[in-house]
């Protein structure tokens, strides 16, 4: 669970202060017929709040925790995975981000870890994340929620150093987070074992699904015990997600939060309809209008973020970038530089955002409307947490007509149009929007900036038959000898032709050959010494090297 999301708790609305005070009125009446005033006291009202979590089985320590950090009342998911994760029971979670689902499952494992001691290089539960930073963010609440229970962690991430990652593992450690391909690798160097692993985590299983994780998932949970407990939470139930639980998981308890296209009705959304080429000028135009603290801009590819980033510094915004094709130090240097307010807007891409977990983010920015509409959920509901207000606009160009109905369609509302002075009015184009230019290239309908338009095809004039050309002398006798073998062959009887053909059986042969057959080679006749002479009609001019034996000698030429 982030920082952002369990801070919701801390300034729990009115309308809880007065389910709890009912809640404590309940035994009351039920006690005795009249009401009696002095158990309505208030400052009763903080121990109800505290008890929140205790309800659920958590440990002390655990609470203890909890309670430093604010941290009250669980959210949904928490207060409905936490007592079936303790009783050790698989579970299906579907929770949009946001929602609190990593303490879902940190807060219990802590509890069944808390037990015993792991062993070396044999972890005893193992989370997989797709991206480093969800990994890492997973890694910063086991510290906060376990500062006073005496169990390690090890972090396997891609841009660390291996041996260092090694030697954590040398020591034994109770809770493994890590990334498929690190893990991966680090299996095959002979670095761990996974044979003691009790629980076993994965998250986000739909962004490991679009980043092409799902074979090493299965590679990997092949290594596991059988009888372990799994936890699998995605932001959404496709049917290809749903063929994964029920291969990974054994009769599970399913946990739904809201729907994943719901959107917080803190959020003010707007629509900015505008050509190709206007894009990065309508942005200016909305950051510059709009009070600004920090925002979040979405593109949906690497080489945009690039693009708008240059843009973005050259028009003197403070801005950082971040995507997968960036070196780690610097994403994190980025990240880092967002967090304490240095950098005022941060174009990122979705799995690189996925990881982010920023508080108090004011707006955010869809600089290209996602190609899935869940992904425009997940993009918006980084702001208005808390109760805060929070605004998020998407550019849109009448090419992506098709893509903004199916938001529309998934959350139900249409997303409110905006105009902005100063800038083309467009609409929307027909059919998908989307023709084909040269080389597969997309030519958007709504730009028309430096688009030739290529010139009517001229109609091909009839041209007169020509006469064929006479054969030059030499070519003609040059295709006669082609010519000539093959009509030889016509000529001659079919047999003859199927005479010269190669036998398809052994026995068309002929009797078979022993030995040298009549020819015998010369050396083979040269008589061993000792040995009686045997010739057949053999004169010296067929045998010219061999010398007749005298006195029991052999004489060779």
């Amino acid at each position: 669970m982030s920082d952002n999301t369990v801070a919701d708790q801390a300034e729990p609305p009115a309308q809880d202060e007065t389910t709890n005070t009912h809640a404590a009125e309940a035994p009351a009446q039920e006690a005795a017929p009249e009401p009696q005033p002095e158990q309505e006291v208030a400052p009763q009202e903080p121990e109800a709040e505290q008890d929140g979590f205790a309800a659920l089985g958590l440990s002390e320590p655990i609470l203890k925790a909890l309670h430093e950090k604010g941290y009250l009342n669980p959210t949904p998911i928490q207060a409905q995975a936490i007592p079936v994760v303790l009783m050790g029971q698989d579970v299906l979670g579907c929770a949009q981000t946001g929602t609190g689902k990593t303490a879902g499952f940190t807060l219990p494992m802590l509890d069944i870890l808390s037990g015993s001691r792991a062993r070396a290089r044999m972890p005893r539960s193992l989370i997989l994340e797709p991206t480093r930073e969800l990994a890492l963010q997973v890694a910063e609440n086991f510290v906060q929620y376990g500062k006073y229970l005496k169990l390690n962690h090890a972090l396997l991430i891609g841009g660390e150093s291996m041996s260092d990652q090694k030697e954590v593992l040398s020591k034994g450690v109770d809770v493994l987070i890590a990334t498929p391909g690190r893990l991966i690798d680090l299996f095959e160097r002979g670095g761990l074992l996974l044979t003691d692993v009790r629980v076993l985590v994965i998250d986000e299983a739909d962004r490991m699904l679009d980043m092409g994780f799902i074979p090493d998932i299965e590679r990997i949970v092949s290594m596991l015990p059988a009888n372990r407990q799994t936890l699998f939470f995605s932001a959404t139930m496709a049917p290809e997600i749903r063929r994964l639980a029920d291969a990974f998981l054994t009769a599970p308890k399913e946990i739904t939060v809201s729907k994943p296209a719901t959107v917080a009705t803190t959020i003010t959304s707007g629509l900015v309809l505008v050509n190709e080429h206007d894009k990065r000028e309508a942005l200016r135009r909305l950051i510059r209008s709009d009070d600004v603290q920090n925002a979040i801009i979405f593109c949906n590819r690497k080489r945009d973020v690039d693009i708008l980033l240059k843009s973005l510094l050259k028009h003197g915004f403070a801005a950082g970038a971040l995507h997968g094709d960036l070196p780690q130090s610097v994403r994190f240097a980025t990240l880092e530089k967002f967090k304490a307010g240095e950098l005022k807007l941060l174009a990122c891409s979705d799995v690189a955002a996925r990881g982010i977990d920023i508080g108090g983010l004011s707006h955010v920015f869809n600089f290209d409307v996602p190609h899935h509409a869940e992904d425009y959920v997940h993009r918006i509901g980084r702001t208005g947490r808390a109760g805060r207000e929070g605004h998020a606009y998407t550019i849109a160009t009448p090419d992506d007509r098709l893509a903004v109905e199916a938001v529309e369609k998934l959350t139900g509302a249409p997303i409110p149009r905006i105009e902005i002075p100063g800038l083309d009015v467009v609409e929307w184009a027909e059919g998908d929007g989307r023709k084909r230019g040269r080389g597969g290239r997309v030519v958007r309908g709504g730009d028309k900036k430096g688009v030739k338009e290529k010139p009517a095809a001229r109609e091909a004039k009839p041209q007169p038959e020509r006469a064929p050309k006479p054969e030059a002398p030499r070519e003609r006798e040059a295709a006669r000898e082609r010519e000539a073998p093959r009509e030889r062959d016509r000529e001659r009887p079919r047999r003859e032709r199927e005479r010269d053909r190669e036998p398809r059986y052994d026995r068309d042969l002929g009797a078979p050959v022993l030995g040298f057959g009549e020819t015998v080679p010369a050396f083979m006749l040269i008589r061993r010494r000792g040995a009686t002479p045997v010739v057949e009609d053999v004169n010296e001019e067929e045998a010219p090297d061999v010398i007749p034996e005298e006195n029991g000698g052999n004489a060779e030429s």
